[in-house]
């Protein structure tokens, strides 16, 4: 006698889904926080184009690129670290103390590609120092670097005082400055781009970049998956360390001047441009596409309220609005796709009682 199926069957398996691939593509591309954030970019430049006196000049953009080059630059290995949940605030003591090893070396008589060599490898080793206290010794990455924040601020000063290192060779001060032939670009942003391929790759189409939103996600449970955690942290340290470091080259050649306060303050704006960018502060999250556009946004709207006649305060506190805003409304979508999640399984659960019943 031949055995017969049940007439029903549930297919139990259809109750678990991953909710972020259970919505159609265009709603993934483009209901994000990184396309809100693109989104508010172009239609802050339509306005500024619109309003704005000279905000459509060719020396606007030349400054605006040269002016958030190093937010730039620094934004893209900070926004590996932060989704690993951890961060780095003492990027803009190690720009300071790059450009002031650039300037005594070149003073002491150094070709300055050899001093500008060396101030990257200073930057580096100050990565390692971070990333060695982390990673090696267990400290957290916030008091950590912001203790070597005035460790590194304290020797770029005492290293110079009061003085400045403002003769450099006119050659590398004016390739520092020149544009791209033909453009309004300023060349800085040809490293830019190269770097930010390169770390876009690494981060969206690596497995090294996926055991970054891994460890940021569940460390513990990265680490039981087979990721070395502490490697993969000390590296972005070493990284962001050395591109701190070029960013405190490119500082000291475009202002033609070394100083051991040079960049005080640009870990806030790197931060609030990589947190505005859609990476979340508690790690697992995060885009470089959003980040540079955040970058953009910050410095486009602050140099569209310059050409105004807004004051920096104000224009400080119009960035620190938007980026407490983008920190709360990241928290109340997280909230809202918890719940809407909540509510599909109980539903899922109460048809599959129905269905067997």
């Amino acid at each position: 006698m031949t055995a017969t199926a049940p007439a029903s069957v549930p297919d139990t398996r259809s109750a678990r889904t991953y909710a972020a691939y259970s919505r159609p593509l265009w709603r993934r591309v483009l209901l994000t926080r990184e396309s809100a954030i693109i989104g508010l970019l172009i239609v802050v430049i339509a306005v500024s184009l619109a309003v704005v006196p000279n905000f459509d000049s060719p020396l606007t953009v030349t400054y605006l690129l040269r002016d958030i080059a190093p937010i730039l630059l620094i934004a893209l290995p900070m926004t590996l670290i932060i989704i690993t949940e951890e961060i780095d605030l003492s990027v803009a003591s190690v720009v300071g103390l790059s450009s002031v090893m650039t300037g005594i070396l070149t003073q002491a008589g150094w070709p300055f590609a050899l001093a500008a060599i060396t101030a990257i490898l200073v930057g580096t080793i100050a990565g390692v120092v971070n990333g060695f206290l982390v990673t090696v010794v267990g400290l957290p990455s916030l008091a950590v670097t912001i203790g070597t924040l005035a460790l590194f601020r304290g020797i770029a000063v005492g290293l110079l005082g009061t003085t400045a290192v403002t003769d450099f060779p006119e050659f590398w001060s004016d390739l520092a400055k020149d544009n791209i032939p033909g453009t309004p670009i300023p060349g800085i942003m040809i490293p830019f781009v190269v770097l930010a391929i390169a770390f876009a790759i690494l981060l969206h189409f690596t497995p090294f970049g996926r055991s970054l939103y891994a460890i940021g996600l569940n460390k513990e449970a990265a680490s039981f998956s087979g990721i070395n955690v502490g490697r993969t942290k000390f590296w972005l340290f070493v990284m962001s360390g050395a591109i701190s470091g070029f960013a405190g080259v490119y500082f000291t050649l475009l202002y033609s001047n070394a100083r051991g306060d040079n960049a005080t303050g640009l870990e806030l704006q790197v931060i609030a441009a990589v947190l505005l960018g859609g990476v979340s502060i508690f790690g697992g999250r995060g885009a470089l596409h959003g980040v540079i556009a955040g970058v953009l946004l910050i410095g486009v709207l602050g140099s569209a309220l310059r050409l105004a006649g807004v004051t920096s305060d104000i224009i400080n506190v119009i960035t620190g609005v938007l980026l407490v805003l983008s920190v709360v409304s990241a928290s109340l979508l997280a909230w809202l796709r918890r719940r809407r999640i909540s509510a599909i399984g109980k539903k899922k659960e109460r048809e599959l009682a129905a269905s067997s019943s």
